[in-house]
């Protein structure tokens, strides 16, 4: 297996193979033809593992948005009405006697319990903070890992099973600054799950498949929201400690469940060069294709490479090879503008004159519809000009929210800023199966991690540009669709992959890449 993209097994024609059709017995076999017949049924077994991984971001939600509930500020009532007036008094000049926490309980939250009510905003906001700095810094930190390294399935448990621990934890934090650690690592354990899941799942669907396999976890990942918001109001009257307790628990013991049944990738592991584990994942996989896989097993290579004879891919593949330095600089780059209206929208809402409640409930309510028309957009009509156009769409919005808002028109504004953020959620949903077949097997995990960290640094310019509509009123809105669009527009530079199957190697992709080009050509 010297070259990955010389074909797996030979040609075979023999008359008594019974086990093998017509079609396959008359052509050379690679891996990735191998993989999209035996997956082409898409069965409930595969379902069952795409649902599975896909569970890991419905946790991974609950952790990133559950500060919102736990960092609140209380509700406090006056108990000395005669120096305490709840509407007018200020608890920082009030002595302690004077008032009290709603419920009676200082430990419902984390600002009372460390009696954080009269720190400064940013004290008060360093555990979220360190939360996100924590993503930033593991994202980067994680990407550098090499892809061959642990697989696929470890990397997913790993990072699950690390969130859960560190979460569990915190509810032993005896302090404000113990509490800002332990997010910390939260964050920093949990920056790439979403990487991890997306890629896990993609590479053992086949082509067909992809655009709807991969909306699974994402749709899992908003229920995974309001999932949370469900638990936080039966626990309202706890502390803040159980909702640590009431996710994280749950999701130590997903992990094991993860570990027990969870598949690995067998194109991974074609890549390390176990094709006799890739086979036998993929009879897991799809139960009606058993005889054509074994049929196969009697016809791989006796003698596998060694882990130290199989080549080696890192990150540093992006820098040396020009295409695939182009190609991650170019994703990049439209994440990042996506990632400014994905998180800013939402923030600006604020500068219309609608009930906040209302705008960011519908925000939320709007991502779902996405999830059901990205696939149909991605299967009938190529990659490029989808989001070219879902670009374009949102882009227009942001900037007709902006006049319209200026006009005084609200109800119209507020549609239009619904349908930035629509665009901006669409956009990020074609982009992740757009990279996934941008890119081979042996960096596509490092790819999508590079993909997530551009989303991310994207998100953590929004408050300063959002800052700005307090000045001009949703001036914000047209500086989140002028910046959608305009890097939009770079996607013009991308090649079209529809249709195509995944690659495994750096030069299993540059071979195809010059086929499809010479072909163009001609």
């Amino acid at each position: 297996m010297a070259d990955q993209s010389e074909p797996l097994l030979l040609s075979h024609r023999g008359a008594d193979d019974s086990n093998v059709n017509d079609r396959t017995r008359s052509e050379e076999l690679t891996f990735d033809s191998i993989v999209e017949q035996s997956l082409s049924d898409f069965g409930f077994w595969q379902l069952f593992q795409v649902l599975l991984v896909g569970l890991a971001l419905l946790f991974d939600a609950q952790q990133i948005f559950i500060t919102v509930y736990t960092d609140a500020f209380p509700t406090w009532h006056c108990l000395n009405h005669t120096i305490c007036d709840h509407s007018t008094s200020d608890i920082c000049k009030l002595p302690r006697s004077a008032w009290e926490w709603d419920g009676g309980s200082m430990g419902r939250s984390v600002i009372s319990e460390f009696g954080l009510e009269c720190s400064s905003s940013l004290l008060r906001g360093m555990p979220s903070s360190a939360f996100y700095i924590g993503a930033i810094v593991g994202g980067f930190f994680l990407a550098l890992i090499p892809d061959a390294s642990l697989g696929r399935k470890k990397l997913v448990l790993f990072s699950t099973f690390a969130m859960s621990i560190t979460s569990i934890s915190v509810v032993f934090s005896t302090n404000v600054w113990i509490y800002t650690t332990l997010k910390f690592i939260i964050g920093f354990t949990r920056s790439q799950t979403w990487s991890y899941a997306l890629v896990l799942i993609s590479e053992r669907v086949p082509t067909k498949w992809r655009p709807r396999a991969t909306m699974i976890p994402f749709t899992l990942f908003v229920l995974g929201f309001m999932s949370l918001s469900g638990i936080a109001y039966l626990a309202q009257h706890s502390s803040w400690r159980y909702l640590y307790l009431y996710t994280a628990v749950p999701a130590t013991f997903y992990c094991i469940f993860l570990y027990i049944f969870t598949l690995e990738s067998p194109r991974w592991l074609h890549l390390q060069g176990n094709d006799e584990e890739a086979i036998k994942v993929l009879k897991s996989l799809s139960s009606k294709n058993k005889a054509y896989l074994e049929s196969l097993v009697s016809k791989l290579p006796l003698e596998q490479e060694t882990s130290e004879e199989l080549p080696r891919y890192s990150i540093k593949d992006f820098l040396f090879r020009k295409w695939a330095f182009r190609r991650i600089v170019v994703v990049m780059i439209i994440l990042f503008g996506l990632g400014i209206s994905y998180y800013g929208v939402p923030l600006a809402a604020r500068d219309i004159d609608v009930n906040i409640y209302l705008s960011e409930t519908l925000n939320a309510v709007v991502e779902l519809p996405t999830f059901i028309i990205t696939p149909i957009i991605l299967e009938r009509f190529n990659r490029r000009s989808s989001v070219l156009v879902n670009t374009l769409l949102g882009g227009a919005a942001g900037v007709l929210c902006f006049v319209l808002s200026v006009l005084g028109k609200t109800g119209i504004a507020f549609a239009f800023e619904l349908a930035t953020f629509f665009c901006a959620r669409t956009g990020f949903n074609l982009m992740a199966v757009y990279m996934v077949e941008m890119f081979p097997t042996c960096v596509r995990s490092s790819a999508t991690m590079m993909f997530r960290q551009a989303l991310v640094v994207g998100g953590a310019c929004c408050p300063l540009i959002a800052s700005i509509g307090r000045d001009l009123p949703s001036v914000s809105f047209a500086i989140f669709g002028i910046a959608m669009s305009g890097l939009g527009l770079f996607v013009l530079i991308l090649p079209e992959t529809k249709g195509s199957s995944l690659c495994d190697t750096m030069e299993e992709q540059e071979k195809r890449d010059q086929v499809i080009n010479t072909s163009n050509c001609c």
